[in-house]
């Protein structure tokens, strides 16, 4: 059923190590995502919610890992619509359906997150959440984000590896590692208020990017994942810059 020999081979290890890395990377935007909503519970709250989805994330890709025939049918048109494109007809598949409602979750949530903040309402720093914010209603939108992210770790894997045993040991290292550091990440963000609002903006980014997908629009990722990252160097800089600036300020006022 599972070919275990091929972890004798020095290619599958590479192949391992490798995807292990493009999972990670892939599931930066559902680091951001899962620390944001999470934070919405009461601090004493907020490990367990983002364990629990995190465990949630490595649940349903191991599940989509082992169910790699009805993933590749969601390609197949389910209908079709009058408009032409080069292909032909506009046929729209089961993954577009995905793609789509939760590319439009994502930006609803991150514009909604925005304009709260814009507004003041910032229910995080007294550390008892936001009112009507519940457990259960916090997983639900991490395991609508969840299997929409999933598809696209697992479409990569697959398209990077052909057994499947290495797929999953990918997939379990990552969130591992993934796991290990979501604490740190959504402590990092929630300290600073601006890169609270960059990882907002790049989760309706990524948003975006899912809308165009599902209209058979590909977006290479790679664009992407560079401007968020060079975004954030720019932001850290900033960061820096005020710091300093302060440091400067409070020596010269204590000389006064």
């Amino acid at each position: 059923m599972y070919d275990f020999s091929a972890f004798g081979q020095l290619q599958t290890w590479i192949s391992l190590l490798t995807l292990t890395f493009m999972e990670i990377v892939l599931g930066i935007d559902n680091i951001i995502f899962i620390s944001i909503v999470v934070n919405l519970l009461p601090r004493e709250q907020q490990p367990r919610g983002r364990t629990i989805g995190l465990l949630l994330a490595l649940v349903f890709r191991i599940a989509l890992l082992t169910s790699i025939s009805w993933l590749v049918s969601l390609r197949a048109p389910l209908f079709t619509l009058p408009i032409q494109t080069e292909e032909g007809p506009f046929g729209v598949t089961g993954r577009d359906l995905i793609l789509m409602a939760g590319g439009l979750f994502l930006l609803y949530k991150s514009i909604v997150e925005i304009y709260e903040k814009l507004q003041g309402h910032d229910d995080d720093t007294a550390g008892t959440g936001k009112a009507g914010t519940t457990m259960a209603g916090v997983i639900v939108q991490i395991v609508i984000i969840d299997i929409v992210f999933s598809f696209d770790s697992i479409l990569t894997a697959v398209g990077l590896v052909s057994n499947v045993l290495v797929m999953i040991a990918a997939v379990v290292l990552a969130m591992g590692i993934m796991l290990a550091f979501s604490g740190v990440v959504a402590d990092f963000v929630n300290r600073n208020p601006s890169i609270k609002v960059l990882a907002l903006a790049f989760l309706i980014m990524i948003g975006g990017m899912l809308v165009l997908e599902a209209a058979h629009q590909e977006v290479p990722k790679g664009y992407v994942y560079f401007a968020m990252f060079f975004s954030l160097v720019v932001e850290l800089l900033n960061m820096r810059m005020r710091k300093n600036m302060d440091a400067v300020q409070l020596r010269n006022s204590e000389y006064e």
